[in-house]
């Protein structure tokens, strides 16, 4: 007698099982935004321990508490896009226009001229 493997209740929003490869695409990109938010959330701990001071004395809060910020927010977005990825291919849907490259670019463009204003005015002579 072969014993069956227990079978989850589907839920009838969930659709059809999609292609295991698609599935492991998908948590790949998860990854891989989440490596990327885990590098922003390492730089901007780096920057405020490790920078030396500026004459500005918050100018290393200045530059490395947004980096902070925006990894925690592209950790908890990339999450958002994995799971509404993951539902469009069991529905067969098309997939959802993704907003993270947008935030990410908006993020680090933002990062960057808060770095130069610093360093360029908050500089000990």
């Amino acid at each position: 007698m072969r014993l069956r493997r227990r079978e989850r209740p589907r839920r009838p929003d969930l659709g059809s099982e999609p292609d295991a490869r698609f599935t492991y695409a998908n948590e790949r990109t998860l990854l891989a935004w989440n490596r990327t938010a885990l590098s922003l959330v390492a730089a901007g701990l780096a920057i405020v321990s490790l920078l030396p001071e500026f004459d500005l004395s918050f100018g290393r809060r200045l530059i490395g508490v947004p980096l902070i910020a925006l990894g925690a927010v592209l950790a908890y977005t990339s999450y958002q896009r994995w799971v509404s990825n993951e539902r469009a291919m069991r529905l067969g849907e098309p997939l959802p226009r993704s907003v993270l490259p947008l935030v990410l670019t908006i993020g680090i463009t933002i990062a960057a001229a808060i770095a130069a204003v610093v360093a360029l005015f908050g500089a000990p002579e």
